[in-house]
């Protein structure tokens, strides 16, 4: 009897689970690939493109083309999940009540994060985490001429722990390139007491270094309170201000998820670290949904490199279930990151997040080397799923 695998959401987690799983497709199986989303936005190329170096059409691809070779692709907003009987519904203005319901054997979430504006601070900067907030802030840069930069952080946690890094880095290459350096002064907030903590005090400090080697100014544990225009207010009663600003959403989990009791005391999806299966029997969850506690007190970061492992470790699982074998893999912890500087450079630091009593990642010799490989990966991905 054929099985039917429900996959939510066509992020990096969802896209390699569904392509995985349709390797192993046959008339025993059929995908049913979820998403709200037509445009299917890369987001390491939202970087490149705030500072010009990619036009917004040139960062993301048609949804439908995932569909095929087993694979069923559905377009619409889920509004409600059923873990203990596998089933979803999704919005459909079409149908008699409003939704279409959808059955499963298994289900695989991999909804990433919901994004939410605070401060109201779309009312004054530009949020780089989405097309249209790269897009404005690179049409404000390309004007500007001189004067303060901002990019903050105002709440924790956010995926992609390098992002706000590599985004004032690129910003600095681009000011130092029109000549406007010594009229312009870029700076750095956020809540954390350091950069991509984590992954441990060594890591972090070279990744401070290489930020304030560049002159950008760097404010660790600046917690934001409120916002104005030109003006940004802390918890430490600090104020600064600003011309041009550039910032990260608040991240929650997806309110389809919240509803139901898949969540734990963390507010995410909590699974076993090694299968990413959750307390309901062939329901797994993968990616930014998740909360992993580490050995060292704090969570697996929320990045794509561990969506996508983790995603290639649950579609082998079940295809071993459901043609009854065994050879089951474990998700192991490894993850590896990019961290554009500008100017064509690029550090590259990976290592295993699992281990104990600390992770252990380390950071390559920065150079021209890791940018182009992580320009390949990024045609590589459109060339093979778009």
């Amino acid at each position: 009897m054929s099985q039917t695998i429900l996959v939510l959401g066509a992020g990096t987690g969802g896209i390699i689970t569904a392509k995985e799983l349709s390797k192993k497709a046959g008339r025993d199986m059929k995908i049913i690939l979820f998403e709200k989303e037509e445009k299917n936005v890369f987001a390491p190329s939202l970087l490149w493109l705030m500072v010009g170096k990619r036009k917004p059409q040139q960062v993301y691809g048609n949804t439908n083309k995932l569909a095929g070779a087993g694979i069923e692709v559905v377009i619409g907003e889920i509004e409600n999940i059923d873990p203990e009987n596998i089933s979803v519904s999704v919005k459909d203005k079409e149908s008699a009540n409003g939704q279409t319901s959808y059955k499963g054997d298994y289900m695989v979430i991999s909804l990433g994060v919901e994004q939410l504006v605070e401060h109201n601070l779309n009312n004054y900067g530009h949020d780089f985490y989405t097309l249209e907030g790269a897009t404005s802030f690179n049409k404000k840069l390309q004007d500007f001429k001189g004067g303060k930069i901002a990019v903050l952080v105002p709440s924790l946690p956010f995926k992609c722990p390098a992002a706000p890094y590599e985004a004032a880095m690129l910003v600095e290459s681009f000011i130092r390139n029109k000549g406007l350096s010594s009229k312009t002064e870029i700076s750095l907030y956020t809540p954390e007491p350091g950069p991509m903590g984590v992954a441990g005090k060594e890591l972090s400090g070279a990744v401070r270094q290489m930020v304030e080697m560049k002159g950008i100014k760097y404010f660790p544990e600046y917690q934001l309170t409120a916002t104005s225009e030109k003006t940004l207010t802390f918890s430490n009663g600090k104020t600064t201000e600003y011309d041009l600003l550039a910032f990260t959403p608040k991240h929650q989990c997806p309110t389809a998820i919240s509803k139901t009791d898949l969540i734990g005391k963390s507010g995410w999806i909590e699974t076993n670290r090694n299968t990413m299966e959750t307390q309901f029997p062939n329901v797994y969850a993968i990616g930014d949904i998740t909360f992993i506690p580490l050995e060292m007190g704090k969570p697996l970061p929320k990045a794509g490199v561990f969506a996508h492992y983790q995603a290639e470790t649950v579609a082998h699982n079940i295809a071993q279930k459901i043609y009854g074998k065994s050879d089951f893999k474990k998700f192991n912890g490894e993850g590896q990151c990019f961290l554009e500087m500008g100017n064509g450079k690029a550090g590259y630091a990976g290592g295993n997040f699992y281990g104990s009593p600390l992770p252990v990642v380390k950071m390559k010799e920065p150079g021209y080397f890791w940018h182009w490989t992580k320009v390949w990966f990024e045609k590589y991905w459109f060339f093979k799923y778009f």
